[in-house]
This record gives structure tokens, sequence and C-alpha cells, in this order.
């Protein structure tokens, strides 16, 4: 008889009490910590997500086998390197291949450099006195302009802009929250269809999830500014084998030679999110964890043992493996609270989620005294499941209706897109 493996989840959020729920699947697992955790998760830890020793300190007496490491910031602090360091089992990139996520300088000049399909860019600094004329120039040359913070924004550190006034208002807003050293960069602005993909990567082999589409917007009709994500969907419809192959030869493959070019070892969940023009697909951005709330569609979509996954990853063993899905689609509706992305109340009871059956995973909650209370700006995730796309958002909306708290909100056409691009593709 196998021993039975512990492990531990680091993070609070959607993504990771979903990565816990899948790996709570395996037989090979007798017990999942997560660090800290949220209301929805059990054995929490409450440790800092960045006070690396202290989290080392409880995997050794914890005897932790994996650390699976959920949210971007530690990645990016090098929180695999220093595991390693400490003899600890990590799931995650190491700091050097976090840049990608890290860096929106470094990842447009890696693109570059690879020849991955992307947007045109040019760089600016806040303490650079000719940036303004650059801005000025690539926008006259584009048909509006895409402003990107170069370092960890919490999945808000992006800007659409139609006038050379919004780009110089962004700008300087962005100089003043980060200072005169923060870079930024200006990237034509790309029409089409948005979706996300997700693979694992063992250093030299990689396996791809199901495609998925988020809505990062806060209203509907993908108006109002960039959030965390209200809602998700997998796997997109009408994606013929011809832009697959497409997406595969344009984007993936170039991207996983550079890694290896650059001598970069690579092991863990790379994460392309990409536009699908008309000319094709372009990378947008990469980040180098699982999506959130694309987590909570892909792996419930996902059969095959996720530890069985990441062990092979960290071994460098996943060309042994092939991936198996579960049938049919998942949709993920983001219960928000009023205020989010903005200011937002906290300690607001949750009603009806404790008698509820369907998959909901915990973003924003805490447990007090047997009730469920909200803790953050995203708060629930629904999730349903269904034959086609329309019966997998029709069950998550009506789980929604099922559960409430004070000043709640969500999007109410998640799944309602048209992809026209995408169909485009046959």
């Amino acid at each position: 008889m196998s021993v039975k493996m512990q492990v531990a989840v680091l993070g609070s959020g959607g993504r990771e009490h979903a990565i816990a729920w899948k790996l709570n699947q395996s037989s090979r697992i007798d017990k999942i910590f997560s660090i800290p955790g949220n209301g929805g998760t059990s054995n929490n830890i409450l440790l800092d997500i960045m006070d690396f020793k202290s989290i080392a300190e409880f995997c050794r007496s914890a005897k932790i086998d994996v650390l699976v490491v959920g949210p971007e910031a530690p990645l990016a602090a090098g929180i695999t390197d220093y595991m390693v360091q400490a003899g600890i089992r990590v799931f995650g990139p190491n700091r050097q291949a976090a840049r990608l996520e890290s860096s929106k300088v470094f990842a447009k000049q890696f693109m570059k450099k690879h020849g991955v399909a992307s947007a045109a860019f040019t760089e600016i600094s806040c303490a650079d006195k000719a940036s303004e004329g650059r801005m000025k120039d690539f926008f006259l040359k584009e048909d509006g302009c895409v402003i990107k913070y170069d370092g960890l924004a919490g999945g808000k550190g992006v800007y659409v802009c139609d006038s050379p006034v919004e780009v110089k208002k962004v700008v300087g807003e962005i100089c003043q929250k980060y200072g005169s050293q923060a870079r930024i960069i200006i990237e034509e602005k790309l029409y089409g269809d948005e979706i996300s993909l997700l693979a694992f990567v063992d250093g030299r082999n990689y396996h791809l999830l199901q495609p998925s589409q988020d809505h990062k917007q806060i209203y509907d009709n993908d108006r109002g500014p960039n959030t965390g994500g209200m809602g998700a969907f997998c796997p997109v419809p009408d994606l013929s084998e011809r832009l697959w192959k497409r997406i595969i030869e344009d984007t993936v493959e170039p991207t996983l030679r550079g890694i290896h070019e650059e001598g970069i070892v690579y092991r863990g969940v790379l994460y392309f999110g990409l536009m699908i023009t008309a000319q094709g697909p372009r990378v947008l951005e990469y980040n180098v964890r699982l999506g959130d709330p694309e987590a909570q569609v892909v792996l419930p979509a996902l059969k095959t043992d996720l530890l069985d996954i990441i062990t092979a990853c960290i071994e460098g063993e996943l060309s042994s493996l092939q991936l198996e899905f579960n049938p049919g689609y998942f949709a993920d509706i983001v219960m928000a609270m009023a205020g989010y992305p903005g200011k937002y109340e906290k300690d607001r009871l949750i009603s009806g989620l404790q008698s509820y059956p369907g998959l909901v995973f915990h973003a924003g909650t805490r447990m007090e005294k047997g009730s469920y209370l909200t803790a953050g700006g995203r708060v629930l995730n629904v999730v349903g499941q269904g034959e086609n796309l329309s019966e997998a958002v029709n069950a998550a909306y009506q789980g929604v209706k099922k559960i409430s708290f004070p000043g709640q909100y969500y999007r109410k056409d998640i799944g309602n897109r048209l992809n026209p691009v995408i169909k485009s593709f046959v």
C-alpha cells in the first residue's frame, strides 16, 4: 500500500479553493492544507503568503510533500527558488520564469525576440522626458491603444484608450501611483475575440487545458473598469481545427522554444491570454499560474488526477501522461460586492450557501460562528455544468439565485458572447 501525501495550497481566492477541491479527488492524498485559505477551505493555516520562512517551517513540521503556489505575487518574489533551497517540493515556476508575468516590458521584448505573434508596442518610462513625444507618435499610428503598467497589478493594470488626452491621463495616473521609475507599455489596440489558454509545463514538454473565456469588465456588455474577472466558461465553442493549429504554431510553440533558448527552466502552469484577430491569434499577456476565474471552470472540466499532473511537471515526466477531460461545458458566475473593483463593504452575512448542493468556490469569504461572511470584493464563484454552453450558464445562474448577501452584484451576460472572429476560422 502506497503512502498517501500531504499537500499544501498557497493562496486565499477562488482559484486556490478550486485547486484544493480538484486535488481532494486524488486517491493519493491524505490531507490538504490551505495557506491561509478562506471560508470554503479546510485545514487553514493563517500565514502571510509572502512570509516564505514561516511557510517553509510549516511545510517541514507538517511533512508537506508538495506546496502548490496559486497567486502570482509569491512566484514573482521567488518563493519557488526559496523552497527548493529549503528542500521542499514546490509546484510553480521560479523567479526567472515568473518575469514573463511580473514584467510586461520583459514579456513584450521576449515575444518580439522569439517571433511570438503579438501586438506592436513601444516602451516608455515615467522618468523619461522624451516619453510624451513617443506616446503621441505611437498613438497617431494606431487606432487607439492599450496601456499596461510594467509590474503586477492584480489584473487591474491594463487600460484601453481612444484619444491622446486619455493616454496622457492614464500614464499620469500610473506614474503618480507607482513612481518615477515605473515603466509602461503602449500597445497596438487589437480587435477580435479573447480566449485564455493554459498549459502545464515540465521544463521540456507541455499539455494544454481546454480553452476558456474570461469576462474582465465589471459591467454587462464588457463595459467599465477591468476587474480580476467576473465569470468564465469552457471550452470555447466554434474553435476550429484550423484556428487551433494557428494558436499552437503562432503562440504556444514559439513561446516554449523561446523559454528553452533563454535557458529558463519552466515548471508549472503557463497562461496565454490571447486575442483572436482576423489576421490570426495574438498573445496579449502571459501569466505564470492558473487564471482566476478560469481555474474555476478548467479544473472541473479536467478528468485527469491533478496531483499526477503536478508530480509529472516537477519531475520532468509530463510526456508520460495524457490529459482527459469531462464531457460538456462549465460556466462560472462571480458574485461580487457592490463597489468592487473599488471600495466595498465586508462582513455581510451570506444566506443560502450552506444548503446549496451545487458547486461553489469561495473567493472572499470567512466563517464565523458557523456562518459565512463576505471578506473580499469577489466573494463567490458559482459553477454550472451542461451538455452545451447555454445549459451550463443557466445552471450557474440558477445557483446564483439561491445564494444572497447584502450588496451582492454579478454580471447577467456571462457566456453570451457571439465570438464572430472565432467562428470565421472554419
